[in-house]
Parts: C-alpha cells; structure tokens; sequence
C-alpha cells in the first residue's frame, strides 16, 4: 500500500489533522484542561450525596421531617451481652455485674450519650439468657463510624473481664466503620491493582514499554479531570463514593480501549506500508471515527441512569458520562498529538519475544497471518460456512445461559448477606437478631403532628404500639421518643423476621396497611411515614422498577438512533441492539446462576445468597450496553470499511473480524481482568458487580462479536446495507475516510495480514 494522498472528513479527522500539525498547543491544551479542572475542582469542594436525596417513598418524606425539624438522629448503638452456656440468668448477680461495667465502660469514653439498662427497658430475651445495652452516639450520626473506635476498645476491654458471658458492641456506628473500612480497602486494592493489570496486558500486546504507557496515561488523566469535574458539578447534583468508584471503573476500561483502538490501527497501517503522516490521518478518520460513534453511545447510555430519579444511581450516570466524553476527547486530540511527537519512539523500550515484528517473524508463516488472527480465521472459515447453524447454536446457547434471569430476585444484601461469616459483627448481627428478632433493624415511624402532647395522639401512639405486636408484625419491645419542642415522636418497631428480608417486609406491609391506618391514620394532621432498613429496601425496589421501563427505553432507542446514523443501515442498527440486548441477557443469567441459586459460586470465591443486590441489574444493562459498543462500531467499521473498498459482504465479513481479532482480544482482556479484580474482592455486592460485568465482556467479544455478528451478517448478505428511501434524508455520519482502490478479490481460503 503505498503513501498516496488519502482525503478525509469529519470531526475525528479534521481533530487529528489539527492535533498532528499544532502538537505542543494540542497536548498543552490538553495539561491545562487536566490541571485547571483539578484545581478548580480542590478549590471549590465536592458536595455529596446527602441521605436524604439517595431515598424515596416513605422513608424520603420520613428523612425530610426529620430534617426540616432541625433534629439531628444520632447514631444508636447496642451492646448485646449473652451467656455462652445455660448456666448464668439476666437476673443473676454475675449478669447483673457485667451490665453494670458495659454501661460505665460507654460512659467513661465520653463519646456516647443517653446509655440505658436492660431492666429499665425490657430489652431482655424471653430465654433470660441475653440482654441489651443501648445508647447514642455523640455528634452527627453521619461521622459516628470514625468515633466509635474508643468505644469498641472499651466493651472488648470489659470482655476481658467476664469469660461466661459474651459481650459485643453492634449498630449505625460500628457497622458503618466495619462496611466502610471493608468498602474503602475492597476499592484501594482494586484501584491499586487495576493499572497494574491494565499496563501488563497492554506490554503484552504492544511489546513496547512506550506504546504501553500511552493509553494507561491517557485513561489516568482523563480520570484525574474527571474527578475535577465532579466536584465543580456536584454543586448541582451532588455526587459520592460510588460514584468515584464507578467513574474510576469506567474511565479506565473505555481510555485505555479508545487509545488502544487508534495506537494499534495507526501502527497497522505503517506495517502496511504508509508512512507515519499519511498512517496517523488514516487512523484518525477509521479508529478515531469509531471512537466518537462509541462514545457518544456510552454517554447515552450512562445518561439512562439520570431517568431512575435516584439520586446516586443519577451521580454514576454523570460521573461516568463526563468521563467517557473527557477520555473520548483526548483519544481523538492529544493521542494523535503525542503520536507525532513521538514518531518511531513510541517503540521504545520494546521487549524481547512480545514485539509484534519479533512475533512476525517467529509466529507467522509466509502468508503473514498471525497466531491470534489464524485462531479467528479459523473459527470464521466454520461459521460463514454454516452460518444458519453457527447462529442457531450460538443463540440457543446464550438464551439458555440467559434462562435464570427470569426468576432474578433482587433486595438490598443485609450485613451477613453482604460479608457472610468473614466478620465477628456478622456472627454479632445474627445472635441479636436470633435473640431479639428485628432488634438490630427495627421499622422506624416518625409521627408528626400539630400537637404531639395532645390527648388524640398519645392515645393513637399508645395503641400503634399494642396493635404493631398483637397484629404479629413484632415481638417488642416498641420504643417512643417524643421531642416536644418539635411536635415529632420516633417509633421503633422491631420487625417480625429479623434478617429474613422477606418475613420482615410481610411485617412491614402489615404496619403500614393495617397497623397505622387503624391508629395513627384515625387523628387528623398526623403525619406517620415508616421508614428503616426494611423500608428503605422495599421503597428504593420499588422506585426502581419503576424507573426500569423508561431507562431501558431511552437507551435501547438512542442507541439504535446512533447506530443507524453512524451507519446509514437499518439492519445494522437492528442488529447491534439485539445482539446488545442478548449479551445482557447472558449476563443476568450469570450473575443469577451464581449468585442467586449458588451454581459454581465456589469458584469465585463467593457463595449463594439468594438474591441480587437491588441497584445491579439496571446499573449493568447501562454499563454493559455502552461499554459493548466498543467493540461492535470498531468490528463492523471495519466490515463496512472494507465492504466500500470494494470486497464481498462475505469477504468483508471475514477481513473485519480477523484484522480487529488482536486488538479486541486486548481491550477485553483488559475490561475482564480489571473487571475480575472486584471479584476477589470480599463484599458480595462487588463480587456480584465484577463477576457480571467481566462475563458479560467476555461473551460479548467472543461469543457475540466472534459467531453471532458475524454469522449473522452472513445470513444477510447486501441487506446488512438496506436503508429505506424515506430515510435517505437523514444526516449522512457515515465512514470519513474515502474509499481506495479495490484490491484484488481474496480467494476464499485467503489469511488477511494484520
């Protein structure tokens, strides 16, 4: 191929062609955005998510009386003292004792506030065998974790001293220390080893320590204004934890592929013959192209979350919507300034055995095809052989892993479903609620009323406590706190069910449908929402079903709108989003087989809970449906590319997947290791999170991108290009580059040199 002039068009062609002949402006340019944005960003603040905001239903308009009362709950804590053995009684001496060291113990800390005794509060189990100690703890309940520590130290301290008796500290504050600490140290090994396995997988497949170091640069920068970004919009919409987390997942996975895409199809063409100029326009009007197409799909993706009304699946759908559109900008501006600069020495450092030229002369035999690419040459010579039966059996096989999402059950994990046994406040956790069924997650009702004293609403409070236990919705005991200042009572209910999700909830629908409307429901201006753990579960599932239809809808129709933009072909969008659609599919089946029913959960370390956390199917069918158009756009690109230039659809089939085998072999090996990462990690929502998302990217660049597509288009011969006259008059996005001579026709067997 020699260094003929090529002419090119469109917006990644003319951001190349600019960046290649202005470098230093592009790449400072480029500094400046990154270090203006973190400065900004550090300077002005990130504002988070408040409590609050991330609910909705009942349990939101409970968080905003509470609120707007100025009251501020602290965070309850509870201290479970238990015989190990039958032998010693609550009303033993002995007991009694311990009881009273537990409360000095709190008490001498000075951290806590309102300690209370089991024999003041009835707080002791029907057996007489375990007893509670409750108390508040000092300052806002939203920092308590990181003040709990002296406390914890004191109860383990009084332990010490009674071996009869086991005596554990649990509630807001401890758990939120233990979740946070294993939330904080599950994302920090992640993000520590994340790069790491990105650059590694990226040495392998560039064989050039420079070549490797450039998309990894790029993904981290694009994170690092990201970051900025988040917390100068957070003023808007406030953001948080999860938030980061995901906008670091996505921003690696998409900036290390996008620069992926354009480094190796710049290098293909100086392979070919080009030279460096004329190589890096090519690469910028094909790969650059695609880059756009796909990132302007994932933006619309991640904006389906915005449509869910809650407010951190909204903060991820912007996080990760800003980062794919920063990363999407620098592969298509500062990557090709950087290429220029670079030239030739962008293959510095090159490592012995893993250079392409190094493996084009020790695994490629005359015809130049390479180990990878005869693999795919392969298994593409089966499947356009039979293309109806390679379709039908691909097909048959992903709906029959898809088959257990219909019976997918989703809940918010309770703490022993979330880290199993691995914690002692999980073994804490269950003996409380073994003890005291619901005492650690007790409903909460919060009463409002225009005169809280009145002789109405203490009569109906005094008979939603009689009603909440006889109605079989609780056990006891039902605690009232009334703040008079501001006309509230706090009721706490402990929920028949305990832990059992489902027990609980059935106890729950009782109180609110039967239990209130017959008590408090009867007195004119009060106001009763029920919130709680229980609560919140059941209203955020509830919230979220809602918002599934319009979610999915939104993305489904975008992106069949992109798709058939970018391609001018009503198949090919047709296509793309049914085969997006099975890949997802795919991926619940997984995710449900594993971890639901506990199929093969043991090989990666997790085991069945029975349930899907709530917040992950909907936050995989955004995620997936975007990320999987990577590889798609990048794979037909090319068969369109080649389809232009002359070659047969089959042809043109053949010659797309096998020249895109290598690098989409790399972009997935990378999302799937970084993806596998939270895998190993030891919360089983980030296991159910890493496990999906690994397996959907790995089915959808094999399975889907390697048989389906391409078994598929086969089928379809020149209708894979039908676009109806009426819609000839939409706009004409399609290939910007123009197309070359034709080469001569390939012979069916022929092996095409990457």
């Amino acid at each position: 191929m020699g260094n003929e002039d090529v002419r090119v068009r469109g917006i990644a062609a003319r951001a190349g062609g600019w960046s290649a002949r202005h470098r230093w402006a592009a790449v400072g340019i480029w500094v400046l955005f990154v270090v203006l944005t973190m400065g900004v960003g550090s300077a002005v603040g990130q504002v988070d998510v408040k409590g609050s905001d991330g609910l909705k239903g009942e349990t939101s308009t409970a968080a905003h009386i509470v609120e707007d009362a100025g009251i501020e709950e602290p965070a309850g804590e509870t201290v479970l003292i238990q015989a190990k053995g039958d032998g010693v009684k609550a009303t033993d001496a002995a007991f009694r004792a311990a009881v009273a060291d537990v409360m000095k113990a709190v008490e001498d800390t000075g951290r806590v506030t309102d300690v209370t005794s089991p024999y003041d509060t009835d707080t002791i189990s029907k057996d007489g065998r375990s007893a509670l100690v409750q108390f508040d703890m000092r300052g806002e309940a939203e920092t308590a974790g990181e003040r709990v520590e002296p406390v914890l130290k004191a109860v383990e301290g009084v332990q010490g001293d009674h071996d009869q008796l086991r005596i554990e500290e649990i509630g807001g504050a401890s758990m939120n220390k233990t979740f946070d600490d294993a939330f904080g140290d599950d994302f920090q090994q992640a993000e520590y080893s994340a790069v790491p396995v990105a650059l590694g997988i990226l040495l392998i497949a560039f064989g050039a320590v420079v070549a490797a170091l450039l998309p990894v640069a790029l993904a981290l920068t694009a994170i690092v204004a990201t970051m900025g970004l988040m917390a100068i919009v957070s003023h808007w919409m406030p953001m948080g934890e999860t938030a980061s987390s995901v906008m670091l997942l996505v921003g690696l996975a998409v900036g290390v592929d996008y620069c992926l895409f354009y480094l190796r199809r710049e290098r293909e063409e100086r392979a070919a013959g080009r030279d460096a100029r004329t190589a890096l326009r090519v690469a910028a009007a094909t790969s650059g192209r695609a880059i756009i197409v796909s990132g302007v799909t994932v933006c619309v993706a991640m904006a389906g979350m915005l449509f869910t009304g809650l407010a951190d699946f909204q903060a991820m759908g912007l996080a990760s919507l800003m980062v794919v559109a920063v990363a999407m900008v620098g592969s298509v501006t500062v990557l090709p300034a950087l290429l220029s600069l670079l030239g030739e020495r962008v293959e510095k450092g090159r490592i012995p055995f893993l250079h392409p030229d190094k493996r084009r002369r020790n695994g490629r035999s005359g015809d130049g095809t390479s180990e990878g690419s005869r693999l795919w040459t392969a298994v593409l010579r089966v499947v356009l052989a039979k293309p109806g039966l390679s379709l039908v059996v691909a097909t048959g096989a992903l709906l029959a892993i898809a088959a257990p999402a219909l019976g997918m059950k989703t809940q918010n994990l309770t703490l022993d479903q979330e880290f199993g046994d691995s914690l002692p406040i999980v073994q804490t956790y269950n003996r409380v609620n073994e003890a005291f069924p619901g005492g650690s997650e007790p409903a909460e009702v919060v009463v409002k009323a225009d005169d809280i004293n009145s002789s109405d609403v203490k009569a109906a409070l005094a008979d939603f406590r009689e009603r909440a236990i006889s109605s079989g919705a609780s056990r006891g005991p039902v605690e009232i706190k009334v703040h008079d200042a501001q006309n509230l009572a706090f009721v706490y209910v402990p929920l028949v069910g305990g832990s059992d999700l489902d027990r609980a909830g059935e106890s729950l629908d009782k109180l609110r449908d039967d239990v209130r409307p017959a008590t408090l429901g009867k007195v004119d201006g009060v106001e009763a929402p029920i919130s709680g753990g229980v609560a919140a579960s059941r209203d955020f599932n509830d919230q979220l079903a809602g918002a599934v239809v319009p979610v999915f809808a939104f993305v489904v129709v975008f992106a069949f709108l992109l798709m058939l933009l970018s391609f001018r072909s009503l198949t090919i969008a047709a296509t793309s989003i049914a085969l997006n659609l099975l890949s997802v599919g795919a991926a619940y089946g997984v995710l449900v087989g594993v971890f639901q029913h506990g199929w093969g959960a043991s090989l990666v370390g997790a085991e069945g809970v029975g349930a899907i956390i709530t917040w992950l199917p909907l936050f995989l069918f955004v995620i997936l449906f975007g990320l999987s158009m990577d590889y798609h756009v990048f794979v037909v690109s090319r068969i369109r590319e080649a389809r232009l230039r002359g070659r047969t659809t089959r042809d043109a089939i053949q010659h797309g997947v096998v020249t895109t085998a290598g690098v989409v072999t790399s972009a997935a090996a990378i999302m799937v290791a970084v993806f596998a990462i939270f895998g190993t990690l030891s919360m089983q929502s980030m296991k159910q999170m890493g496990v999906g998302l690994a397996a959907a990217i790995l089915i959808d660049a094999t399975i889907i991108r390697g048989v389906l597509l391409p078994a598929a288009m086969a089928l379809l011969g020149e209708r894979n290009w039908y676009l109806p006259k009426w819609l000839n008059r939409l706009p004409d996005l399609t290939h910007d580059e123009s197309p070359e001579p034709a080469p001569v026709k390939a012979r069916e067997d022929e092996r095409v040199r990457v």
